[in-house]
């Protein structure tokens, strides 16, 4: 599913890029969502992007962490894992940009696009399936995806404080927040396998 994901959002994405018309109608505005009842931008919205290196950073996180979830998906739900990873996604996706709807509803000229919403969920998904794998800031520092994830969600409070830098760092948070916790719900145990995890970590050092 994370391939078919992938290979729909580049297509609609670079559709959109030379097409402004499909892109104003696809795009997240929350004025038009409450006005007009368009209450799919909140999924159309997440399979456009603002250009190429956007869209390439989301799909790049989506298959290198999108992946591996998928499998514990498999093992943890089998026939029902490709179900569950549906809801997770768009899940993610819907709830990642409702703290932003309920802002801007009355806002007509605030737009939003992207998959970080979505892909913020599988992230944190595979950051509880495996909260001591390496992830590389920068290509180039490993740091355990456990201290990746706090680190990313004090950045993501900070910046959406912050503002100003037209990105919408709440939808991240959120995101982020849906992906850790509704996995959790999907199946308890997973959760204590986590702080399992953490504790051996933290007895071998």
């Amino acid at each position: 599913m994370v391939f078919i994901l992938i290979a729909v959002t580049v297509i609609v994405s670079f559709m959109a890029f030379s097409n402004q018309e499909l892109m104003r109608k696809l795009i997240f505005n929350p004025y038009m969502i409450q006005t007009h009842k368009q209450w799919y931008r909140f999924i159309t919205s997440g399979f456009i992007h603002a250009d190429p290196l956007h869209l390439f950073v989301n799909m790049f996180v989506m298959y290198s962490f999108g992946t591996a979830v998928e499998q514990n998906f498999q093992l943890y739900f089998e026939e029902k894992a490709y179900y569950y990873l549906f809801l997770l996604y768009f899940g993610g996706m819907i709830t990642s940009v409702l703290p932003t709807f309920k802002r801007n509803q009355m806002n007509p000229g605030y737009n939003a696009l992207g998959a970080s919403g979505a892909v913020a969920s599988l992230l944190f998904s595979f950051i509880l399936f495996e909260p001591m794998q390496k992830i590389y800031i920068f290509a180039l520092v490993p740091i355990p995806a456990i201290v990746f994830g706090i680190l990313y969600i004090v950045y993501c409070q900070y910046m959406d404080r912050k503002g100003g830098d037209n990105v919408n760092h709440s939808a991240h948070l959120w995101g982020s927040v849906f992906g850790f916790i509704f996995t959790i719900l999907l199946e308890p145990s997973i959760f204590s396998i986590f702080l399992q995890k953490l504790i051996y970590f933290r007895n071998a050092i």
